[in-house]
């Protein structure tokens, strides 16, 4: 069953270009050109209930603008995405009710009141009843550990306490879909893991579905199965990481140590596997040497012949490639 229908959405925006000068703006002014900008460019994908669903792309790639059709923000120029049943942007008001939204950059907490408070004014606006608050009170605490400073104002919050009483925030009504929108940005690591395994709890437990924004790789790779990614307002992939790994994840990484330094100029693994450009970069800090190749263009096991049989090392190992590498590959193939 998919809770999440998205079907050729674009959006597109018209811009306003003024020439230089004084003249420019006159004429800017009386004659306006007007370009027309593609933001989000025909993407469809479905999310079944209770995934969670990495959505990613570079800078600029049409994220956000995808996140503000979603969240009933703005309008499509064209398509049609409906969540629950319900069109975002045609009733707001009583879609709102079905989602809860969290942006690492903004906060919907109340500054200057205590944390408490902000959330019996925020249960009063989405009128939840006495009984029901109580409940999801307990159980975001349990999960979020909000008890040691529910009673402090919001503005003496450290980031990673204001993340997790955001994302009670937005639990509080008990939404269908939780959007987050880099929820670890600026965060340490144990603080990190502890809001992942907040997300992962509330998504096992509550069967909430989780669409999840993020330049930090490590959350999409610990927390989802399943990506989309976009780039230049197009959709480049759509599928389980797995498959992604398995589809683009020939590079890999040769670390190892030598016993003399001055050993790292008689390996030229340019030369002797033809390997050019980007299926070959070499990292070398005096006796530790990190070497990434295309194992399609060379085995993993003539890598480590030639190394062995031309220096001496203390320790060695290979290492497949992580979700970042495979991504960054797959942006600048453009595939």
């Amino acid at each position: 069953m998919f809770l999440i229908h998205i079907e050729n959405l674009k959006k597109e925006f018209k811009k306003t270009i003024k020439e230089p000068g004084l003249k420019g703006s006159i004429k800017s002014l009386f004659n306006p050109k007007v370009e027309v900008v593609t933001a989000v460019n025909d993407i469809s994908f479905h999310v079944p209930k209770g995934e969670i669903l990495g959505f990613i792309g570079p800078n600029g790639a049409g994220k956000s603008t995808v996140i503000k059709m979603l969240t009933g923000i703005l309008t499509p120029t064209s398509g049609r995405c409906e969540i629950n049943g319900q069109v975002p942007y045609e009733n707001r008001k009583k879609y709102v009710k079905e989602i809860g939204v969290v942006f690492g950059q903004r906060t919907q907490l109340w500054w200057d009141l205590a944390l408490r408070e902000t959330y019996a004014v925020l249960k009063e606006i989405y009128q939840v009843p006495d009984k029901e608050y109580k409940e999801r009170m307990a159980f975001l605490n349990e999960v979020l550990d909000l008890d040691s400073f529910i009673t402090s104002p919001v503005r003496t919050l450290s980031l990673g306490q204001r993340m997790r009483a955001d994302i009670a925030a937005s639990m509080l009504h008990n939404p269908k879909v939780l959007f987050l929108d880099e929820p670890t940005i600026g965060l340490d690591v144990v603080v990190k893991d502890n809001i992942r395994k907040a997300i992962q709890k509330i998504n096992a437990e509550e069967g909430t579905t989780v669409i999840l924004t993020t330049h930090d790789l490590s959350d999409i790779e610990l927390l989802c199965n399943r990506i989309v990614m976009i780039d230049k307002g197009n959709l480049v992939y759509d599928g389980q990481i797995n498959e992604l790994k398995h589809k683009y994840g020939q590079m890999r990484e040769l670390c190892f140590e030598l016993k003399d330094s001055s050993h790292m100029s008689k390996l030229n693994y340019a030369e002797k596997f033809s390997l050019y450009g980007d299926d070959l970069s070499i990292e070398n800090d005096g006796v530790l040497a990190k070497i990434r190749f295309n194992s399609q263009k060379v085995s993993v096991q003539d890598m480590l012949k030639y190394t062995l049989g031309n220096v001496n090392v203390s320790d060695i190992n290979v290492k497949d490639a992580d979700i970042e590498e495979i991504i960054r590959r797959l942006y600048k193939e453009g595939v």
